[in-house]
């Protein structure tokens, strides 16, 4: 007796589903998708001649120059000098732009030491910016510390990679 209810109960349970879900009509299912357009919901015609901006080196923004630190620093290197010019140049002649300056570490250290250092970083080349006369409102920092290594790898090539400073279009 308990073999045949063991076999009977999943047996009923397939049954009723398959009686319970039917097919519904294609036309009424498409009819009740359908959304009218409302000419208040489209936004103003955008020109297409504008070119969107990509990524020259890193994670920065084309016409920009990712800024590299040495190992557990901050000070800006002078070999960097020259980036951080073409960047001021760039920043001061595209003035509808907001630029976020992204702070990153190598993977070594603590995520809580990194995130810090990576601070440090973004606030140093916002503060030479500024000395080079771009607006401090239009510049905002960020750290993400080892979040977002851009060269996986256990060697000095691949950590000098991740030590940096990305400059990025926000608009």
């Amino acid at each position: 007796m308990v073999r045949k209810e063991r076999f009977l109960l999943p047996a009923l349970l397939t049954v009723s589903m398959i009686a319970l879900t039917g097919c519904g009509s294609d036309k009424q299912t498409d009819q009740a998708m359908k959304v009218e357009p409302k000419a208040a919901a489209a936004g103003p015609v955008e020109s297409l001649d504008s070119k969107p901006l990509g990524i020259s080196e890193g994670r920065t923004t084309e016409g920009m120059l990712p800024v590299y630190f040495d190992f557990d620093s901050s000070d800006v290197r002078k070999d960097q000098v020259s980036r951080i010019q073409v960047n001021a140049d760039f920043i001061n002649k595209n003035t509808k732009y907001e630029i976020r300056i992204e702070g990153n570490c190598d993977p070594r250290g603590t995520n809580e030491y990194n995130m810090a250092l990576g601070e440090r970083r973004a606030l140093a080349a916002k503060k030479y910016l500024v000395n080079l006369g771009v607006s401090e409102a239009r510049l905002s920092t960020v750290s993400y510390g080892e979040e977002r290594l851009l060269v996986q790898g256990e060697d000095e090539t691949s950590w000098a990679q991740n030590r940096r400073d990305d400059f990025v279009v926000v608009q």
